[in-house]
């Protein structure tokens, strides 16, 4: 069997693109992990916050709210976030702010909605009501069923060559051999890697590590319905987690595609940053992991077909917003190969195409 579209990876990029494309012919989805979104996808924050990112990435999350809200009866469920800043971040909480669109609060609002605040420390807050949990397994699970509908998925699959034929693609991996007209590259931090195997054009990728650590919720207290919280300049964030307490240093340090981990002096140095904003003390972390956020170099997302060989299309560069922006992602890319005009401004098309980097 010849599949009208194969796509290399499980993580959301990958499941998303493939859901769209199965509508549009068969579709296979190869895994190299025994699950889908075993990386980067299965160690997301799991926020939705339209106006986080890149401006072509907040385009991107804005084209996906409405999906976001319908498909699978909603994958969101209400958060909020909390932006906070001492004396000395003035000037980062000034432009988090604007660039967030984010509504200044007094100090003691902001204890109202999280009372371990420390008020000796705290000069600003801010909040923005329309931030969502993401529920990331679901939405993920979701798109593998509509790719299995027209097609398959199928994990431990691990790609080791693509070659091209007269009617399209063979592709080789650890048990079998398969034919397709497109290949879908969605493989997150390994995607220049499968750029290469295919004989195509990397774009300049980079991952770069993020850590997070759990912990018993702060001094007992039920932080269910307690906002996200992010420090001025992304220097930290916490936020809460099946009855539980996340807290990341949100590093950004380069890497190389790998099953990433968590720096212990990295989470340490993130901890500190982050515990004079509470009263509570630190004293346990029950877990700790790593993911990977890839970007392509000027930080945007890669959506379209190879400027070199259009049956090669690249959803690659999500850079941590991938479930955000899934749903106009995949669907801005399931229309290039349509031929339908995209609902997004043709601005923000030119800025995912891939083209921007490549020599024809």
């Amino acid at each position: 069997m010849t599949y009208d579209f194969l796509i290399i990876g499980g993580g959301i990029a990958g499941t998303s693109a493939g859901a769209r494309l199965a509508a549009l012919g068969t579709t296979c989805l190869l895994e190299v992990e025994p699950a889908l979104a075993y990386h980067t996808s299965g160690r997301s924050a799991a926020l939705y916050e339209a106006n986080y990112g890149h401006p072509v990435t907040v385009a991107l999350n804005h084209a996906s709210l409405d999906d976001h809200h319908t498909l699978d009866g909603g994958f969101l469920s209400p958060r909020g976030l909390l932006m906070l800043a001492s004396e000395a971040e003035a000037d980062a909480f000034d432009h988090d702010v604007k660039a967030m669109d984010l509504t200044e609060i007094s100090v003691a609002e902001a204890c109202a909605l999280v009372p371990i605040l420390n008020t000796d420390h705290i000069t600003r807050a801010a909040h923005h009501d329309a931030a969502w949990d993401i529920d990331t397994d679901r939405m993920v699970q979701y798109f593998a069923r509509a790719i299995r509908a027209n097609g398959s998925v199928e994990t431990g699959q691990t790609v080791t060559a693509l070659s091209r034929t007269d009617a399209g693609w063979e592709v080789t991996t650890n048990s079998q051999t398969l034919h397709a007209h497109h290949i879908v590259n969605a493989a997150g931090a390994w995607a220049d890697q499968i750029a290469s195997l295919a004989g195509i054009e990397p774009i300049g990728l980079t991952p770069y590590r993020r850590s997070m650590a759990r912990m018993p919720a702060p001094g007992g207290h039920d932080v269910s319905r307690w906002p996200m919280i992010f420090g001025a300049g992304e220097d930290w964030y916490a936020k809460p987690d099946a009855g539980a307490w996340l807290v990341s240093p949100a590093e950004e340090d380069p890497s190389i595609p790998h099953d990433a981990y968590a720096d212990d002096m990295v989470l340490a140095e993130g901890i500190a940053r982050y515990q004079p904003f509470v009263t509570e003390d630190v004293t346990r972390v029950t877990s700790t992991w790593a993911g990977l956020r890839t970007f392509a170099p000027d930080r945007c997302l890669v959506i379209g077909p190879d400027a070199a060989d259009p049956s090669f299309l690249w959803s690659a560069g999500q850079g941590g917003y991938g479930f955000q922006t899934a749903p106009a992602a995949s669907q801005l890319l399931a229309d290039l190969v349509s031929g339908t005009a995209p609902s997004l401004d043709p601005s923000v098309v030119k800025a995912l195409s891939p083209s921007r980097f490549q020599s024809v």
